[in-house]
């Protein structure tokens, strides 16, 4: 059994965002003749606080999240948006490619050595063993995955616009988010926000 971290990375996204988005955005006022080379960002604050972010939406961006099944639930939640995710239907973790074993996430919030901690490894590797022996006796990996637990490891590719990115961090970083969903939402929007300012320095959310 492998043990993994979770993660997310920025994979993908529109070239030149904010200034994409003004231009959309001046075409409603049919002011395109007030563009400069560092006017997106002050446009796209007045648009944020006059509430007319559907200009957001002409942009979009596409994260790969290494998470737990539980964390992905969380994710498709997030209806505005396109998913690809890595299927337990149809991926046979009894494999070569995949080492012949399961990966799982490492939980954020037990310590190392600690009990439970040594308790959870315990029972993915339990459930591992089990897996294997019903993909060798001949279930397919659709019926074998009946018994994996909810760390395995998954990937998500997320593509969505800025506004239901914005969105996203407000649910997903703030101090009632689940540890794991906030252990690559808080990163993640840190990132966001040292390459699209404009967009994602958003002022009312709350790490703590």
């Amino acid at each position: 059994m492998k043990i993994v971290k979770a993660s997310a990375e920025i994979v993908a996204a529109t070239d030149n965002m904010e200034q994409l988005i003004e231009l959309a955005g001046r075409v409603c006022y049919k002011s395109e003749d007030r563009i400069t080379q560092n006017s997106a960002a002050a446009f796209i604050e007045r648009m944020q606080e006059s509430k007319h972010e559907s200009v957001l939406e002409h942009a979009a961006i596409t994260v790969r999240f290494i998470c737990d099944r539980g964390v992905s639930h969380e994710l498709v939640r997030h209806r505005i948006a396109s998913y690809s995710q890595e299927s337990t239907r149809y991926v046979n973790y009894s494999k070569g490619k995949f080492g012949s074993e399961i990966t799982v996430i490492l939980p954020c919030f037990w310590e190392d050595g600690s009990l439970e901690l040594s308790l959870w490894a315990g029972s993915c590797l339990t459930s591992e063993r089990i897996y294997m022996q019903l993909i060798a006796s001949g279930s397919s990996p659709q019926q074998a995955r009946s018994v994996l637990p909810n760390s395995l490891k998954t990937e998500v590719m997320m593509t969505a616009n800025p506004r239901e990115w914005r969105h996203f961090f407000k649910l997903r970083c703030s101090a009632q988010a689940h540890p794991q969903m906030r252990e690559v939402a808080i990163p993640l929007h840190r990132e966001f926000a040292s390459r699209w300012p404009s967009l994602f320095n958003l002022g009312e959310l709350k790490y703590e």
